[in-house]
Protein backbone atom coordinates (compact mmCIF):
# COMPACT_ATOMS: atom_id res chain seq x y z
CA UNK A 1 0.00 0.00 0.00
CA UNK A 2 2.77 2.48 0.70
CA UNK A 3 4.09 1.84 -3.10
CA UNK A 4 7.03 -0.24 -4.60
CA UNK A 5 10.03 -0.35 -2.91
CA UNK A 6 11.93 1.08 -5.72
CA UNK A 7 10.10 4.07 -6.44
CA UNK A 8 9.73 5.05 -2.44
CA UNK A 9 13.66 4.56 -2.89
CA UNK A 10 14.19 6.67 -5.71
CA UNK A 11 11.90 9.18 -3.72
CA UNK A 12 13.32 9.07 -0.38
CA UNK A 13 17.10 10.10 -2.82
CA UNK A 14 15.25 12.94 -4.31
CA UNK A 15 13.90 14.23 -1.77
CA UNK A 16 16.65 14.07 0.34
CA UNK A 17 19.02 15.75 -2.35
CA UNK A 18 16.94 18.70 -2.83
CA UNK A 19 15.98 19.73 0.81
CA UNK A 20 19.35 18.12 2.40
CA UNK A 21 18.35 15.93 4.19
CA UNK A 22 18.48 12.42 5.14
CA UNK A 23 15.28 10.38 3.92
CA UNK A 24 14.68 6.61 4.38
CA UNK A 25 12.16 4.90 1.96
CA UNK A 26 10.04 3.71 4.86
CA UNK A 27 9.06 7.73 5.61
CA UNK A 28 7.86 7.69 2.05
CA UNK A 29 4.25 6.94 1.23
CA UNK A 30 3.42 6.98 -3.05
CA UNK A 31 -0.30 8.33 -3.16
CA UNK A 32 -2.87 8.34 -6.31
CA UNK A 33 -1.90 11.93 -6.71
CA UNK A 34 -0.85 14.07 -3.79
CA UNK A 35 -4.35 14.93 -2.98
CA UNK A 36 -4.29 11.93 -0.59
CA UNK A 37 -1.67 12.90 1.62
CA UNK A 38 -3.34 16.05 2.51
CA UNK A 39 -6.65 13.68 3.49
CA UNK A 40 -5.01 11.21 5.17
CA UNK A 41 -2.89 13.72 7.44
CA UNK A 42 -6.51 15.49 7.94
CA UNK A 43 -7.98 12.13 8.73
CA UNK A 44 -5.25 10.69 10.70
CA UNK A 45 -4.34 13.55 13.01
CA UNK A 46 -6.79 15.81 13.75
CA UNK A 47 -10.58 15.22 16.11
CA UNK A 48 -13.64 17.24 16.34
CA UNK A 49 -12.50 20.81 17.90
CA UNK A 50 -9.28 20.72 16.72
CA UNK A 51 -8.06 23.32 15.14
CA UNK A 52 -6.18 23.63 11.85
CA UNK A 53 -3.92 26.81 10.58
CA UNK A 54 -4.00 26.90 6.53
CA UNK A 55 -3.07 29.57 3.95
CA UNK A 56 -5.69 32.53 2.62
CA UNK A 57 -5.75 32.54 0.03
CA UNK A 58 -4.43 29.12 0.14
CA UNK A 59 -5.88 25.65 -2.31
CA UNK A 60 -9.56 25.34 -1.41
CA UNK A 61 -9.52 21.80 -0.13
CA UNK A 62 -7.71 22.62 2.99
CA UNK A 63 -10.55 24.38 4.28
CA UNK A 64 -13.00 22.06 2.69
CA UNK A 65 -10.94 18.92 4.24
CA UNK A 66 -10.48 20.95 7.81
CA UNK A 67 -14.15 21.29 7.89
CA UNK A 68 -15.33 17.49 6.98
CA UNK A 69 -13.34 15.94 10.15
CA UNK A 70 -15.39 18.45 12.26
CA UNK A 71 -12.17 20.59 12.95
CA UNK A 72 -11.76 24.65 12.95
CA UNK A 73 -10.17 25.95 10.37
CA UNK A 74 -7.89 29.28 11.06
CA UNK A 75 -7.22 31.13 8.36
CA UNK A 76 -3.65 33.07 8.72
CA UNK A 77 -2.52 35.63 5.67
CA UNK A 78 -0.13 35.24 2.76
CA UNK A 79 0.70 39.12 2.52
CA UNK A 80 0.27 40.88 -0.62
CA UNK A 81 2.52 43.94 0.26
CA UNK A 82 4.89 40.87 1.31
CA UNK A 83 5.39 39.02 -2.04
CA UNK A 84 2.50 36.84 -0.21
CA UNK A 85 4.89 36.10 2.07
CA UNK A 86 3.69 34.92 5.82
CA UNK A 87 4.07 37.47 9.00
CA UNK A 88 4.78 34.51 11.73
CA UNK A 89 3.74 36.78 13.78
CA UNK A 90 0.31 36.91 12.81
CA UNK A 91 0.44 32.86 12.98
CA UNK A 92 2.09 32.73 16.59
CA UNK A 93 -0.85 34.63 17.96
CA UNK A 94 -3.64 32.28 15.98
CA UNK A 95 -1.80 29.26 17.90
CA UNK A 96 -3.47 27.96 20.65
CA UNK A 97 -3.42 24.94 22.76
CA UNK A 98 -5.89 23.41 20.42
CA UNK A 99 -4.14 23.37 17.45
CA UNK A 100 -3.30 20.20 16.15
CA UNK A 101 -1.98 20.95 12.36
CA UNK A 102 -0.37 23.77 10.32
CA UNK A 103 -0.63 23.49 6.93
CA UNK A 104 2.11 25.17 4.83
CA UNK A 105 1.96 26.09 1.59
CA UNK A 106 5.16 27.41 -0.51
CA UNK A 107 5.22 28.43 -3.24
CA UNK A 108 1.75 28.98 -2.60
CA UNK A 109 -1.02 28.08 -4.76
CA UNK A 110 -3.11 30.78 -6.04
CA UNK A 111 -0.52 33.34 -5.55
CA UNK A 112 2.74 32.06 -6.26
CA UNK A 113 4.27 33.34 -3.33
CA UNK A 114 7.23 32.08 -1.78
CA UNK A 115 8.25 31.51 2.11
CA UNK A 116 11.30 33.64 2.27
CA UNK A 117 14.21 31.98 4.15
CA UNK A 118 14.16 34.53 6.88
CA UNK A 119 10.50 34.06 7.79
CA UNK A 120 11.07 30.21 7.05
CA UNK A 121 13.54 30.42 9.81
CA UNK A 122 11.86 32.68 12.58
CA UNK A 123 8.36 29.85 11.99
CA UNK A 124 10.64 27.41 12.70
CA UNK A 125 11.68 28.84 15.79
CA UNK A 126 8.17 29.34 16.90
CA UNK A 127 7.05 25.94 16.20
CA UNK A 128 9.90 24.03 17.60
CA UNK A 129 8.08 23.74 21.12
CA UNK A 130 4.92 23.20 20.03
CA UNK A 131 2.91 19.80 20.64
CA UNK A 132 2.07 19.99 16.62
CA UNK A 133 2.94 18.52 13.07
CA UNK A 134 2.89 20.72 9.84
CA UNK A 135 1.82 19.02 6.41
CA UNK A 136 4.38 21.27 4.13
CA UNK A 137 2.50 20.99 0.51
CA UNK A 138 5.39 21.41 -1.37
CA UNK A 139 3.98 20.46 -4.81
CA UNK A 140 5.08 23.62 -6.67
CA UNK A 141 8.77 23.60 -5.04
CA UNK A 142 10.17 23.05 -8.27
CA UNK A 143 8.72 25.41 -10.34
CA UNK A 144 10.22 28.42 -8.87
CA UNK A 145 12.17 30.65 -11.45
CA UNK A 146 13.99 33.30 -9.11
CA UNK A 147 15.38 32.35 -5.30
CA UNK A 148 15.24 29.24 -3.96
CA UNK A 149 12.80 26.66 -2.58
CA UNK A 150 12.90 26.32 1.55
CA UNK A 151 11.49 23.54 3.19
CA UNK A 152 10.40 23.28 6.94
CA UNK A 153 11.82 19.97 6.76
CA UNK A 154 15.28 21.15 6.55
CA UNK A 155 15.39 22.42 10.12
CA UNK A 156 16.56 19.82 12.35
CA UNK A 157 14.59 20.93 15.40
CA UNK A 158 11.18 20.26 13.39
CA UNK A 159 12.71 17.28 11.07
CA UNK A 160 10.07 14.60 12.77
CA UNK A 161 7.62 16.52 12.49
CA UNK A 162 7.09 17.53 9.00
CA UNK A 163 4.93 15.75 6.88
CA UNK A 164 6.14 16.69 2.63
CA UNK A 165 3.14 16.78 0.54
CA UNK A 166 4.73 16.20 -3.10
CA UNK A 167 4.18 14.51 -6.44
CA UNK A 168 4.78 14.73 -10.08
CA UNK A 169 1.57 16.38 -11.52
CA UNK A 170 2.78 19.61 -11.29
CA UNK A 171 6.58 19.30 -12.05
CA UNK A 172 6.21 16.89 -14.93
CA UNK A 173 3.39 18.11 -16.65
CA UNK A 174 1.47 14.41 -15.95
CA UNK A 175 -1.24 15.48 -14.13
CA UNK A 176 -3.30 12.57 -15.82
CA UNK A 177 -1.37 10.11 -14.28
CA UNK A 178 -1.99 10.78 -10.61
CA UNK A 179 1.11 9.78 -8.64
CA UNK A 180 2.07 11.72 -5.41
CA UNK A 181 3.70 11.16 -1.99
CA UNK A 182 4.17 12.08 1.37
CA UNK A 183 7.74 11.90 3.57
CA UNK A 184 6.92 11.26 7.32
CA UNK A 185 8.19 10.02 10.52
CA UNK A 186 8.12 6.13 10.11
CA UNK A 187 5.51 5.70 12.71
CA UNK A 188 3.00 8.23 10.91
CA UNK A 189 4.02 6.38 7.00
CA UNK A 190 2.61 2.90 8.50
CA UNK A 191 -0.84 4.49 9.80
CA UNK A 192 -1.24 6.57 6.35
CA UNK A 193 -0.28 3.08 4.41
CA UNK A 194 -3.28 1.77 6.75
CA UNK A 195 -5.68 4.22 5.20
CA UNK A 196 -4.18 3.62 1.65
CA UNK A 197 -4.86 -0.01 2.27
Amino acid sequence: PAGFPELRQAVAEDVGRRRGISVDPSEVVITPGAKPIMFYTILALVEPGDEVLYPDPGFPIYASMINFVGATPVPYSMVEDRGFDIDVNEIVGKLSNRTRLMIVNSPNNPTGGMISRPEMETLAGALKDRDMLVLADEIYSRLIYTGRHVSLAAFPELRDRIIILDGFSKTYAMTGWRLGYGVMRPDLAQQIALLMT
